[in-house]
């Protein structure tokens, strides 16, 4: 977990950062890690990680390899290898993954699927 976190901190190992100033409707896929600090709604598809920044706010459908919640985001998310939602942030929808943490403080609203 702290590897994970280390890099959701350091902005300098991420691939993309989508602004706090930005705001984007559509579609995004691509192959290593993007992390959104600004406004979201659409569809992503990648098998790396999506980081949702605490300035974020995301409402989509979702399908990665890791994603990490420290904002707010809405919709359904399929991750093949872990979700975490950190302290503060706010999820509300259904989730689908192998793994899952919770930090203490985070909201979570919705189901969650852990297939074997």
């Amino acid at each position: 977990m702290v590897e994970q976190k280390e890099i959701i901190e350091d902005e300098n190992k991420i691939g993309t950062v989508i602004a706090s100033d930005i705001k984007f409707r559509g579609t995004l896929k691509f192959k290593s890690s993007l992390k959104i600090k600004g406004f979201f709604q659409g569809k992503v598809e990648t098998d790396g990680t999506l980081i949702i920044g605490d300035e974020a706010n995301v409402s989509a459908e979702v399908t990665a390899a890791v994603v990490s919640i420290s904002g707010k985001c809405q919709g359904k998310i399929k991750a093949s290898k872990l979700i975490e939602i950190f302290e503060h942030s706010n999820m509300s929808g259904d989730i689908i993954t192998p793994d899952l943490y919770i930090e203490n403080g985070a909201k979570f609203n919705g189901t969650c699927i852990m297939p074997k």
